[in-house]
C-alpha cells in the first residue's frame, strides 16, 4: 500500500532486470537531465478550470446530490433475488452458493453488485443525461421481463421453476470504457434459483416499487432533450469561447474526453452539424471500434492524423490530403494511452474518471514534448460543488475490493471486515487527495505520492548523472586512489543545522540515521556471481552506528538514493564535521570504531550472500553452485573503494 516501503523490499536484481528491460523517461526526468532547446520544451500547464453544470436548462431535474441520496435507497431487487429466499430454503442455497463461488456468499455478492449498479447509475448520470436515460431503460425493462417471468409462474401454478441471473445482470454497456473488468460485474450468472423457493409476493412488490421509481427518473431524463441540456449548452459555449479567442494564435482545436461510448456518440450527434455551421470545424468521434467524422477518412489512424497532422507528420504521407483538418474530437479513454496529440491545446473532462490517473493519462495526450503550443489548458465539468460528497466511494470501493478478493483466491476469503475497511478508508483518503489536488493543477504521475511507475525501478537517473559527471571529471576520478571518504550530516543527528539542502520528510529523517555507507569491491574472480550480487563484483552497505544493517547489497537503488539526497550539489566539505572527525580518529590514526563497523557490516554481506546463493535449493533448479575462488567470507575478500559517513 506504500510506495517506499515496496521499494525498500524489492531486491536489487529486480531494479537491475527492469534497467536493462525497460525504458521509462518522466517528465522530471527529461528537464533534469535533456537538453530542453534542443529537443523541443513542454508546454506550460494553466491552472485547470473547473466547471459546475446544471442538468437542466428548465431547472425541472433533480439536483445530482439529491439524486445521489434518492438512488441509494433503492432496493434493485432484480439483482438480489437471494433476498427472498423462503427462510427454510436458505441454508441449503447458503451451501450450494459456497460449492459454486469459494467462500464468498450469494447474497454478499448481490449485495455488492447493488452496490456497484447504484455508484455506476451515479456515474451515467454525471457523463451525460442521455447516458443515464440510457440505464434506466435498460433496468426498467430488465425489472419488467423479471415481472412477467413471476407473473406467469404464478399463474401456471407449477411446483417447481428454476431460473438464472442471466439476461439481469448489467451489461458491458453499463460501465466505462477501461474500466473494472467486466468479470467483476458477473455475480454467477450460472447459479439458478427454484422460482418456488422464493417468496415471490414481497419480490413483486419490491420490484414494483423499483419500477415506479426508475420510471419516475427515466421519464425526467427523457424530458430533457439536447435542447434543455444545461451540460450540452456549457459545453457549446465553452468551445465556442475558445474557438473565438485561442490562447496559442490560430489554434482552435479541442479533445474532449469521456468514459462512456454512450456520452461519446451523444455528444458527436449533437455537436457535429452546430460545429460546422457556428464555428467552421470539422468534428470527429473516436470511440472503441466505432468512429465517425465530418471530414476525412472514418477510421482510427486517420481520424488521429486529421486532428494532430503536425505531431503525426501528415505533411510527409503521399497520397493524404492536406487542405483541412479535424479541430474537434470526441473520444472515450481508448486514446488516453499512447497517442501523440499535442497539436491541440485545449482538453476538456466531460466526466471525471474515479481514477485520478486516468485524469493525467487523458491529459498527457497534448502535454507533450515538442508542443507547438506555449500553454495548454485543462477543462474539468464536476458534478458537484460539494467535492467531499462526490469522492465518497466507499460503497464502489467495497464492492470492488469484496469481488476481487474472492475470485483472486481460492480459499477462504483473506480478508476479515476489520482489513476491509481500513484499505477502503487508505484508498478513499488517497483518491480525495489526488482529486482534491486535480482542481487546482495539473499533477505528472510520479507527484502522486502512493503511485508506482516504471521510473521507480530502473537506475536512468543515476547512470546519466554519472555520465554527466564523467564528461568533465573522468581522469580525476580514474586517478582517485581507493579509500576516498566523506562525512556528511543526518538530517535527525545534532548537526543537522548545517545542511544546506531542501528540507527532509519524517520518513528521510527515520531513515537517515547516523552511520556509514561503504562501496566494496570484490578482490579476484568473482565471475558467476551475478545471480546473488547484481551489481558484481561491488557491493554496497549501509550500517548505522547502533552496528544495525539497515540497507544490504540487496537493496543498492536505495543506498544510491542515499548518496543523492545527502551528497548531490555539493561541491565543497563540511568543513566542521571534517574537523570532528579529525579530532575523534587522531588525523585517521585510530579508526577502532569504523573497522569494527566495517566487519559487521561484511559479516551481514557474507551472510546474505550464503543465504542467496542456498535460496535456489527451494525450487528445482537446485542450489547455485559458486566456484570456491568467488566465494566470500570475511573482510579480507573485499578492497574499500569508498565510504561515507553520515554524522
Amino acid at each position: 500500500r506504500n510506495m517506499k516501503q515496496l521499494l525498500e523490499r524489492l531486491d536489487s536484481a529486480f531494479f537491475k532486470l527492469l534497467d536493462e528491460l525497460t525504458i521509462a523517461r518522466s517528465r522530471k526526468h527529461i528537464k533534469s537531465f535533456y537538453n530542453i532547446e534542443a529537443i523541443g520544451k513542454f508546454p506550460e500547464r494553466s491552472k485547470p478550470h473547473s466547471v459546475y453544470p446544471e442538468i437542466d436548462l428548465n431547472n425541472r431535474f433533480p439536483s445530482y446530490d439529491r439524486l445521489n441520496k434518492q438512488i441509494r435507497e433503492y432496493k434493485l431487487s432484480v439483482f438480489n433475488p437471494s433476498e427472498y429466499v423462503k427462510k427454510e430454503k436458505q441454508k441449503e442455497y447458503q451451501d450450494r452458493a459456497g460449492q459454486q463461488i469459494l467462500a464468498f456468499t450469494q447474497k454478499k455478492r448481490e449485495h455488492f453488485l447493488i452496490g456497484m449498479m447504484q455508484i455506476n447509475f451515479l456515474k451515467r448520470l454525471e457523463s451525460s443525461i442521455n447516458s443515464f436515460e440510457i440505464s434506466m431503460d435498460r433496468t426498467i425493462k430488465k425489472i419488467e421481463r423479471l415481472e412477467e417471468k413471476i407473473k406467469r409462474f404464478l399463474e401456471s401454478k407449477a411446483k417447481s421453476q428454476e431460473e438464472s441471473l442471466e439476461g439481469f445482470e448489467p451489461g458491458e454497456d453499463e460501465i466505462e470504457e477501461n474500466g473494472e473488468d467486466f468479470e467483476q460485474w458477473q455475480v454467477g450468472k450460472k447459479f439458478k434459483y427454484d422460482l418456488a423457493d422464493l417468496e415471490l409476493e414481497r419480490w413483486l412488490n419490491d420490484l414494483e416499487s423499483d419500477r415506479e421509481a426508475l420510471v419516475d427518473l427515466y421519464n425526467n431524463a427523457v424530458a430533457v432533450t439536447p435542447e434543455r441540456d444545461a451540460k450540452l449548452a456549457e459545453l457549446k459555449k465553452i468551445i465556442a469561447a475558445k474557438v473565438k479567442s485561442p490562447f496559442n494564435a490560430g489554434n482552435k482545436k479541442v479533445v474532449v474526453f469521456t468514459a462512456f461510448a454512450d456520452t461519446a456518440r451523444y455528444l458527436y450527434e449533437n455537436i457535429k452539424t452546430w460545429s460546422k455551421s457556428e464555428l467552421k470545424l470539422n468534428c470527429a468521434l473516436v470511440c472503441g471500434s466505432y468512429t465517425q467524422t465530418t471530414y476525412g477518412k472514418g477510421d482510427y489512424d486517420s481520424i488521429l492524423l486529421n486532428f494532430s497532422p503536425l505531431s503525426k507528420n501528415r505533411a510527409r504521407m503521399t497520397g493524404v490530403s492536406q487542405s483541412e483538418e479535424i479541430d474537434l474530437l470526441i473520444a472515450t479513454d481508448c486514446i488516453s494511452e499512447g497517442q501523440n496529440l499535442q497539436d491541440c491545446d485545449y482538453l476538456i473532462n466531460y466526466d471525471i474518471h474515479w481514477n485520478p490517473v486516468r485524469i493525467i493519462q487523458r491529459f498527457g495526450r497534448i502535454d507533450r514534448l515538442g508542443s507547438k503550443n506555449s500553454s495548454i489548458q485543462l477543462v474539468n465539468f464536476w458534478p458537484t460543488k460539494d467535492l467531499d460528497n462526490y469522492i465518497n466511494l466507499k460503497e464502489r470501493v467495497e464492492a470492488r475490493m469484496a469481488l476481487v478478493d474472492v475470485t483472486a483466491t481460492g480459499e477462504d476469503n483473506i480478508l476479515d471486515v476489520d482489513q476491509i475497511e481500513e484499505l477502503i478508508t487508505d484508498d478513499l483518503k488517497y483518491r480525495n487527495q489526488q482529486l482534491k489536488k486535480l482542481k487546482e493543477e495539473v499533477l505528472d504521475l510520479e507527484d502522486m505520492d502512493e503511485t508506482v511507475s516504471l521510473t521507480d525501478f530502473t537506475l536512468d537517473d543515476f547512470r546519466i548523472e554519472l555520465s554527466n559527471f564523467l564528461e568533465n571529471n573522468r581522469k580525476r576520478l580514474t586517478d582517485a586512489p581507493f579509500g576516498l571518504y566523506a562525512v556528511v550530516p543526518s538530517p535527525s543527528g545534532e548537526h543537522a543545522a548545517t545542511i544546506e539542502s531542501r528540507p527532509f520528510s519524517e520518513t528521510e529523517k527515520d531513515i537517515l540515521k547516523p552511520g556509514v555507507v561503504f562501496c566494496l569491491k570484490q578482490k579476484g574472480d568473482s565471475d558467476g556471481n551475478e545471480e546473488v550480487n547484481p551489481l558484481n563484483p561491488y557491493f554496497l552497505v549501509y550500517i548505522r552506528d547502533d552496528g544495525n544493517v539497515r540497507f544490504n547489497y540487496a537493496n543498492a537503488k536505495q543506498i544510491l538514493e542515499i548518496y543523492r539526497v545527502m551528497c548531490q550539489g555539493r561541491e565543497s566539505p563540511y568543513e566542521k564535521l571534517c574537523g570532528l572527525f579529525n579530532v575523534e580518529t587522531n588525523n585517521g590514526e585510530k579508526m577502532g570504531v569504523y573497522t569494527e563497523l566495517l566487519k559487521k557490516a561484511v559479516d551481514e554481506i557474507v551472510r546474505v550472500f550464503k543465504k542467496r546463493g542456498n535460496r535456489r535449493l527451494t525450487t528445482d533448479r537446485g542450489a547455485l553452485v559458486i566456484p570456491p575462488e568467488a566465494q566470500i567470507s570475511d573482510l579480507e575478500s573485499f578492497e574499500l573503494v569508498t565510504w561515507l559517513i553520515i554524522r
